[in-house]
């Protein structure tokens, strides 16, 4: 079992920038592949970026690509959402998943969540 709780929400105008962090439970954090992914009212739950388990390389949505960054740290059990150039179309409440191994795109592939964490960007 994995418990994820996210944090570094919070309300920044257009332009700036915010880092997430997930921290995870459990000694087998590096097995897990870690991704973000977002909800806006009345939308679907989409895929932010993710990190792999096995290198750490990092896989991006096209709506946010060149302006976010994922990293982890596995010493820490915890994975980081950096974003930056912030719009107000970037607001929503932001989650942290992990599922073993493989990264997806899929969040029906993912096992464990976090609570969320709420982002606001006003114009």
């Amino acid at each position: 079992q994995v418990q994820l709780v996210e944090s570094g929400g919070g309300l920044v105008q257009a332009g700036g920038s915010l880092r997430l962090s997930c921290v995870a439970s459990g000694r087998t954090f590096i097995t897990y592949a870690m991704a973000w992914f977002r909800q806006a009212p009345g939308k679907e739950r989409e895929f932010v970026g993710g990190i792999r388990s096995s290198d750490s390389s990092t896989d991006y949505g096209d709506s946010v690509k060149d302006r976010f960054t994922i990293s982890r740290d596995n010493a820490k059990n915890t994975v980081y959402l950096q974003m930056n150039s912030l719009k107000p179309e970037d607001t929503a409440v932001y989650y942290c998943a992990a599922r073993r191994w493989l990264l997806t795109r899929n969040r029906y592939d993912y096992n464990y969540w976090g609570q969320g964490t709420q982002v606001t960007v006003s114009s």
